[in-house]
């Protein structure tokens, strides 16, 4: 596991189709947001409360 870098717990403001492939997840936390693309299928929608972490990758 690497070092945390930011964790931003929070509620999906929008969900994007990006090209019928995948979705874009988006939210704003303050000074922090995320917009992350996923595949399809996820289940996700606007509404849900997520979890995103950052962290250095030790390989």
């Amino acid at each position: 596991m690497g070092k945390k870098i930011a964790e931003i717990v929070e509620t999906i403001e929008f969900v994007a189709d990006i090209e019928g492939a995948k979705d874009c997840l988006m939210s704003q936390q303050g000074d922090l947001w995320f917009n992350i693309d996923v595949p399809k299928g996820h289940g996700l929608k606007n509404g849900d409360k997520i979890r995103v972490i950052v962290e250095r990758a030790d390989e």
